[in-house]
């Protein structure tokens, strides 16, 4: 079994949880995910099965869509709702369209610093464990990209629900951090969905309670749906053959990735500087 299942991921199970529970479902260890989702978060959570998780270098790179809450008013040290209110003020007479404003000014290219408490390493060691020791580090800006930001709901003065479409490695906390400053206030995180990783969408995601390995049999994602845009590379059998044996092929073509086909999908390929190279295998 090898290709893609989307699993709606309810709030409370780490994306570690999910892929070990697809695992038992499925009776196969070659299970993973493309990109992290916060326990407290849910959502579209793509999990990769068999040689399909030789892919993941490539799809995480996608861009994603969430829709977020933000608690005006308060600051948690976690910037979400599990972490502990460590301040607290009134928030000021806001209104829609200064909120809109405001939205719209995070969209393009920007620095972002990531929040204490998450998986990003410093010196080899995860944020979140200086944060539960206690200690300072210096926490390295990252680029990001807000393609698209809108506002839902602007519900009591003090909740912000909003949309946004973002590259990876954006921090939805932080930014919600941000707007609450930039509105002249603090606030946290309340709630988050991913509601879209690329092309897949909530819709059609599975929930935890009607996963089944049937479900994911007839379901699953192939290697060649996943890659469906990229072009298409035939070869003979004797080109298979040495494809097959890690022989590299001279073709004249744009470096990028290929569906490859001898009759049937074999897999997929790399060109780097004309030369075609075996990458993920599905024969």
């Amino acid at each position: 079994m090898n290709g893609l299942v989307l699993v709606n991921k309810p709030k409370g199970y780490t994306s570690h949880d999910i892929v070990g529970i697809i695992r038992k479902t499925i009776g196969i260890k070659k299970v993973g995910h493309t990109g992290t989702l916060d326990p407290n978060a849910m959502g579209v959570l793509p999990i990769l099965i068999g040689e399909a998780t030789k892919a993941s270098k490539y799809l995480v790179e996608h861009k994603k869509t969430y829709i977020a809450t933000i608690k005006l008013g308060e600051k948690t040290n976690t910037l979400d709702d599990e972490g502990d209110i460590i301040e607290k003020e009134n928030v000021p007479i806001i209104k829609k369209e200064q909120i809109k404003d405001v939205l719209k000014s995070f969209e393009g290219k920007q620095m972002q610093i990531p929040p204490i408490y998450s998986a990003v390493k410093v010196d080899g060691k995860k944020l979140y464990e200086y944060a539960r020791e206690g200690k300072q580090v210096n926490i390295n800006p990252r680029e990001i990209t807000i393609f698209k930001i809108d506002l839902l709901e602007f519900n009591n003065n003090d909740l912000i629900k909003f949309e946004v479409e973002c590259s990876k490695g954006t921090y939805i906390r932080t930014l919600c951090e941000d707007i609450a400053l930039k509105l002249g206030t603090i606030g946290y995180m309340k709630e988050l969905t991913r509601i879209k990783v690329d092309e897949y969408s909530i819709e059609d995601s599975i929930s935890l309670e009607d996963l089944t390995k049937e479900y994911i049999e007839k379901n699953i994602i192939t290697l060649e749906e996943i890659f469906k845009s990229k072009e298409k590379i035939e070869l003979d059998s004797r080109k298979l053959e040495l494809f097959l044996n890690g022989v590299q092929l001279s073709y004249d073509l744009n470096d990028d990735i290929y569906r490859v086909y001898s009759d049937k999908f074999v897999g997929i390929g790399a060109i780097k500087n004309k030369l075609l190279k075996r990458d993920i295998i599905v024969l």
